[in-house]
């Protein structure tokens, strides 16, 4: 998807009117927002090593981890330092992450905002790296050796853009066998396991306590949403839209319950079941194969390559615990790609909220997967090879402050409004210190890829809108 500007018009070729001194005006505005975070250190050599760290991360250098960052921006002889920077030496990182909230809400926070959580995953060989053990990685879909997080964004119309995060530690960590490691990382004494929809409760709870994200809606995939504890425990000022498996047992009509009838024989029934007669439950994905439900065609959002089409349905249902229906009724929302990939959620919104609504919800997890895959791919969110409790948290807060910087100087850059985050990471590269590029050379490559995104974006927009045309003409039929 892209990030509309006020001013972007998706169907007229967008202006890059970018000079070489506009580029230059960037690495002055580098320094100026770093120094904005400078109370937060305890000395001034602290500044000049977090500059060269976060510089390091803007940096097109293939190798964004602490050795090759402080040999480029530092030097050999701070190569110490930078390690030190980011484990030992004493800073406020709850200050530095404060600010950082503080900043974005001025830039993206809107009523009608949405707070959405996910974890993300980092493959990692060998065993001594803080919370590292064999688990669920969704970055190559299997169990693997691994560092998960769990991370909490906010998206609204103006942008998106991660808040705050932590690491999970799998319940081995907390076990006896591991005491000398967890010493060794620095994990606070005072740390007990938790459940990552644990975690995301205490982290929303955080974000929403600071009053600096007003949000409508709450969104999560599965790993949450399957937790109806979790959702239940959120702030209730907010819709939740959460993803659910495709094994959801629901009731489609609220059945009866109560003791089944005595027969005579043997004990009394003593536990409530769903009456004899009543509807039963059945997946939520044999719902979706059902040749009852009507799928709907919508054009649910304006991606990269054009509009994004699918079908939905949205049905009113009860969810199944234990075999017993919840006392209140909710939503349940399938969505069909045109790939044919089927997903699931549901959401305790009214009855009388506008399909529309929903449909753009359903959308809404998008902006933190993206902050993800422009995170790992642009700004070394996985590159890293620390292995504190400190330093994997630092490490993640700068990263937050690079997608951070990068969002303003796209909101703020009224000269290409249709810059795109790879794009102004690559013309930010050009004015860093040792930059592989020159600043003539990153603006012609950025105004040769702006033109050629437009072109794509208006071909696969009107193939888009054919396949839509045909779906609709479909259900008329």
């Amino acid at each position: 998807m892209l990030l509309r500007h006020v001013d972007w018009d998706p169907d007229v070729m967008p202006c890059m009117d970018l000079t070489e001194q506009d580029v230059e005006d960037m690495a002055d505005n580098l320094v100026k927002f770093h120094q904005q975070f400078h109370s937060c250190f305890g000395r001034a050599e602290h500044q000049r090593l977090g500059l060269a760290y976060f510089s390091g991360l803007l940096s097109n250098s293939k190798a964004k981890s602490i050795e090759p960052i402080a040999l480029e921006f530092l030097g050999e002889q701070s190569v110490r330092s930078q390690q030190r920077f980011m484990k030992t030496y004493r800073w406020n990182l709850d200050a530095m992450e404060q600010r950082h909230l503080i900043m974005l809400s001025e830039s993206i926070s809107s009523p009608s905002g949405m707070i959405n959580t996910d974890s993300s995953e980092f493959l990692k060989k060998g065993k001594e790296s803080v919370g590292v053990a064999r688990q669920y990685c969704g970055h190559v879909g299997k169990t693997d050796n691994c560092q998960s997080g769990v991370f909490v964004g906010y998206s609204s119309k103006k942008g998106y853009g991660l808040l705050t995060s932590q690491l999970y530690m799998p319940q081995t960590w907390f076990s006896e066998e591991y005491d000398q490691r967890r010493q060794f990382n620095l994990v606070p004494a005072d740390l007990e396991f938790q459940t990552k929809p644990q975690i995301a409760l205490a982290l929303i709870n955080k974000v929403s306590a600071t009053g600096l994200f007003p949000a409508k809606w709450f969104v999560c995939d599965a790993t949450f949403g399957s937790d109806i504890y979790f959702l239940n425990s959120l702030p209730k000022h907010m819709y939740f839209f959460a993803g659910i498996r495709s094994n959801t047992q629901v009731f489609l009509e609220k059945p009866e319950v109560g003791l089944p009838p005595y027969r005579g024989r043997g004990p009394k029934p003593k536990k409530i079941k769903v009456l004899p007669g009543q509807p039963e439950t059945q997946t939520v994905s044999k719902i979706a194969q059902s040749e009852e439900i009507r799928w709907t065609p919508v054009v649910l959002a304006e991606g990269a390559k054009g509009p994004i089409v699918a079908e939905v349905v949205a049905l009113r249902i009860y969810l199944s615990r234990n075999g017993l229906p919840e006392d209140d009724g909710c939503c349940l929302f399938i969505r069909r790609s045109q790939n044919g990939q089927v997903k699931y959620a549901i959401s305790n919104a009214p009855e009388d909220i506008p399909f529309s609504e929903l449909c753009e919800a359903s959308t809404m997890r998008w902006p933190i997967e993206q902050c993800f895959e422009e995170g790992k791919s642009h700004l070394g969110m996985g590159d890293y090879e620390h292995r504190s409790w400190p330093a994997w948290h630092r490490h993640m807060t700068y990263v937050f402050l690079g997608l951070h910087f990068l969002l303003r100087l796209r909101l703020e850059n009224k000269k290409s409004p249709a810059l795109t985050l790879p794009q102004a990471q690559r013309l930010i590269a050009a004015v860093l210190p040792l930059a592989s590029i020159r600043t003539t050379e990153a603006l012609e490559i950025v105004r040769y890829h702006t033109r050629r995104n437009f072109v794509a974006y208006q071909s696969h927009k009107k193939r888009n809108l054919m396949k839509a045309k045909r779906l609709m003409a479909n259900v008329s039929l």
